[in-house]
């Protein structure tokens, strides 16, 4: 322990001695260590409140679609590029048909389109309007009050009410009591029957206005783009999500006609898979994250190399001392290696610092969410440590060589 304490307190020390110089070295593996710590932050972030939006869902739920595909896609227009062209749209009946599956406990419509509207002499336009089925509070999160959320009974019976968020409410109604108020969608009246507050979100579109209506009503009264109704499916209690996926499987390609070795023509996605694919994309931005970092870390190991030859330079006599007094060459190279991990230690430990203070700022400030997994800490300042020993062993090898008469001569 004692080379180790000793070269640390050196290095230091030379930290005081040459506040600038050593500033400078330090600067750009503090930069490094920021970007990791930045970007491994909203990475973990983003991940961890996915995860929390999918169990506000239940974590047992599972998604039915025309067309899934995780990740960035891109279309020309064609249809090799355009993939869901070749499926067919999901169908009112193909839910019904999930429904009587006994592995399944519901099934939650969804749809949506943008329209205006208008209470009394006040229009607002481009609302998010979702026409869902009556189990969506099932999966949805949150919770209707006051008021309710519409029945079973009033989505076939294709019924004009309506539930608004919070943002809507205020955006119309002001202090009013939204509860029992008639405003129009597309022309057509509604009855506001319940008030949504919808569970903290990925990226705060709560605060988007959004109003639901009955899924039934939505396809008899509203204008929308059709074919792109999805699923969400959940289990019964005694039912794995596993058995109740392959059941909801085979019975869709049965429906369908789809012959053994056919691939299937819907998607049928469970959270995990989900989460998987999720990892797959934000794998990219940990490969930049690693490229950033990779260069100011570099940048830091070059002024590591420049300062310790400086300071073998400036120490050659000592050196040479320590050797007549039986110092051996792995002790030299111990000494010097030790003060070029403290100098990036150092700049690692600042860099952390602001990446942390950083990383806080944006989950505080913003809707982005941002946390700081201890896996980052750990890495950063491995990584910090390991450019020290790595760019400082050329300047430790050439201290250690020094032959002592020689050194000892030196002006």
């Amino acid at each position: 322990m004692t080379p180790l304490l000793e070269g640390v307190g050196i290095a230091l020390e030379s930290l005081r001695a040459h506040k600038m110089r050593a500033a400078l070295t330090i600067l750009g593996v503090a930069i490094g260590v920021m970007v990791v710590m930045v970007i491994g932050a909203l990475i973990s972030g983003f991940n961890k409140g996915v995860s929390d939006m999918l169990e506000q869902s239940g974590p047992k739920t599972f998604y039915v679609a025309r067309w899934w595909s995780a990740g960035v896609t891109v279309s020309d227009g064609s249809d090799e590029s355009s993939p869901w062209r070749r499926n067919p749209p999901m169908k009112i009946e193909d839910a019904k048909l999930i429904q009587t599956l006994p592995s399944v406990s519901f099934v939650s419509l969804d749809e949506g389109t943008v329209a205006d509207i208008q209470f009394e002499n006040r229009t607002m336009g481009s609302v998010s309007i979702r026409g869902r089925s009556a189990a969506w509070p099932k999966v949805a999160g949150g919770d209707v009050s006051p008021g309710r959320s519409f029945t079973e009974v009033e989505d076939q019976a294709t019924n004009t009410v309506v539930v608004i968020n919070q943002k809507l409410a205020e955006m119309l109604f002001g202090q009013r009591d939204p509860i029992g108020q008639r405003l129009k969608i597309q022309g057509v009246p509604f009855t506001v029957i319940g008030l949504f507050n919808p569970p903290p979100s990925l990226f705060g579109e709560g605060d988007n206005p959004e109003a639901i209506i009955p899924h039934q009503t939505m396809v008899k009264y509203l204008d929308y783009w059709k074919g792109w109704m999805d699923f969400l499916v959940g289990p019964t209690e005694d039912a794995t999500t596993e058995q109740a996926m392959e059941d909801v499987t085979v019975a869709l390609r049965t429906h369908r006609g789809l012959r053994p070795g056919q691939p299937e023509n819907f998607s049928v996605v469970s959270q995990d898979r989900f989460l998987e694919k999720l990892n797959q994309t934000t794998l990219l931005f940990r490969m930049v994250m690693f490229a950033l970092s990779s260069v100011g870390l570099m940048v830091g190991g070059v002024g590591v190399v420049a300062i310790m030859m400086i300071s073998v330079t400036e120490r050659t006599r000592e050196i040479g001392v320590r050797k007549a007094l039986g110092a051996t060459r792995r002790e030299i190279l111990w000494q010097f290696l030790v003060e070029a991990a403290t100098l990036t230690l150092v700049g690692g430990a600042v860099g952390m610092l602001v990446g942390g203070l950083v990383a806080f700022a944006i989950a505080h400030l913003t809707p982005i969410p941002a946390n700081v997994p201890l896996g980052s800490v750990l890495a950063a300042l491995a990584a910090a440590a390991l450019t020290g020993i790595v760019f400082g062993l050329y300047p430790a090898n050439k201290a250690s060589r020094l032959d002592p008469v020689e050194a000892l001569r030196y002006e």
